[in-house]
């Protein structure tokens, strides 16, 4: 399988090009797209791309159809529609990270236009791919729990993560990138359509940028980390405490993000002259720092959806409440604790002492390793295996249509996706606008 990349950062490189070094039997990228040399030339030389596939932007890789076979469209966020337009254009079949669109309008452009091309987009919904999300499924699907009635999931993005792409990073502005829900949590809000099972049909939302303000500066404090910071000692979000002291042994994202060059040197000149090295308070970001969502899906079900700046760890943790039992999980961990209401009498002793039910079984997936700075590497790379389910996934597909097999439509088409968007859009609405939006 022979791939063209389109950027080459954090997801393009380190994600989806990565896994095709470690599976070479499966697929290898034979071109790759990127404005800056560097990491093109990084991308390029790590597999060998002759010179001649080496491009500056995706409008000379997609000038004309290549020698390959798929496209990853690795682009930012508001420059995801146009190529993967071109890409179908040319008959290709697509990979398309999340966001799919900033927009409805966008939105509608690219799905009016997939249906006419012989080409597929499968959008890069990871989550579905995991085998943390996929025995939950199972375990419903089974009716381990009885009925599904209600959903409580959290997604702790962990301070220093949202610090790093929220406050300082590429998606601290709304208007340059997606609105926080869109641009994090689309993953999730797919995830809980999936695990329901039904479409969702209203949401109410509420949220704001509440911690990260100028008037929430400490004394002392400077416009930068390495100015001299009275509280560097104290603040959380202290940039060379992160960058250059608690990532030292990190070559790849987030450093890779702030920048090219990952010596101790390197690190310090780019807190001096990048967003990554200013005060957190006196960033120019909009986007909220904690928010709260309420869904109700076609089949009655309710979920509740947080997604916070403000945890400890860089998780997921989720409890699925049924009609006989409930699920309680947490992603890091890859803990499941299934707990059934027929096998689990009440206990007066336990419900006294408040303690909680001890679970009638566990089953244990990979751990995600994406809980504190110093697992950095699988909360950009890995989502606990979904990067690299859902490669295998698109490379057979694509494989298989390419040899005229008969293939089903990914678990994250582009038909199955687009509904988490328009939840997205229409809780930020709802946030915005203190209302109740159906769908």
């Amino acid at each position: 399988m022979r791939l063209l990349v389109l950027g080459a950062g954090g997801r393009g490189a380190h994600a989806y090009a990565r896994w095709c070094l470690e599976h070479p039997e499966a697929a290898r990228v034979v071109a790759v797209a990127e404005p800056d040399a560097e990491r093109r030339d990084r991308l390029g030389d790590a597999h060998a791309i002759p010179a001649a596939q080496r491009f500056a932007d995706w409008p000379q890789a997609l000038s004309a159809r290549g020698p390959w076979d798929a496209v990853i469209v690795a682009t930012p966020d508001r420059d995801h529609v146009d190529p993967t337009l071109r890409a179908l254009e040319l008959g290709h079949h697509v990979l398309l990270e999340k966001p799919i669109a900033p927009t409805a309008e966008e939105l509608h452009r690219l799905t009016a236009a997939a249906r006419d091309s012989p080409g597929t987009v499968t959008v890069a919904h990871v989550l579905r791919y995991t085998p943390f999300f996929r025995t939950l499924r199972r375990l419903l699907d089974e009716g381990r729990i009885g009925e599904l009635q209600g959903i409580s999931h959290i997604e702790n993005i962990a301070y220093w993560h949202f610090a790093h792409s929220y406050v300082r990073g590429n998606w601290h502005r709304a208007d340059q990138s997606n609105p926080m829900l869109l641009a994090k949590a689309c993953h999730d809000i797919d995830i809980l359509r999936w695990l329901v099972g039904e479409p969702c049909t209203a949401v109410a939302s509420f949220g704001e940028r509440r911690h990260f303000r100028a008037e929430h500066a400490p004394k002392g404090s400077t416009e930068r980390c390495v100015d001299g910071c009275a509280v560097a000692d104290t603040c959380p979000y202290n940039a060379e405490r992160l960058y250059v002291d608690q990532l030292a042994a990190v070559n790849g994202p987030p450093v890779t993000v702030v920048t090219n060059d990952t010596s101790v040197a390197g690190r310090r000149h780019a807190l001096r002259v990048t967003d990554y090295g200013r005060c957190v308070y006196r960033m120019d970001n909009d986007v909220v720092d904690h928010q709260t969502a309420a869904l109700r899906f076609g089949n009655g079900v309710t979920a509740s959806l947080v997604v916070s700046a403000f945890t400890a760890w860089n998780t997921r943790t989720i409890t699925l409440m049924g009609s006989h039992g409930q699920i309680t999980a947490d992603m890091r961990t890859g803990r499941i604790n299934l707990t059934s209401f027929v096998e689990t009498p009440p206990s007066v002793e336990a419900h006294q002492a408040d303690e909680t039910l001890q679970a009638d079984e566990t089953f244990q997936v990979a751990a995600a390793d994406q809980g504190d700075v110093n697992d950095v590497t699988e909360a950009f790379t890995g989502h606990g295996g979904g990067d690299a389910g859902l490669m295998k996934d698109f490379t057979e597909r694509v494989r298989r249509a390419l040899a005229g097999e008969d293939v089903e439509a990914a678990p994250s088409s582009l038909e199955e996706s687009v509904e988490s968007h328009f939840v997205a859009f229409a809780a930020e609405r709802s946030r915005l606008n203190h209302t109740l939006e159906e769908l």
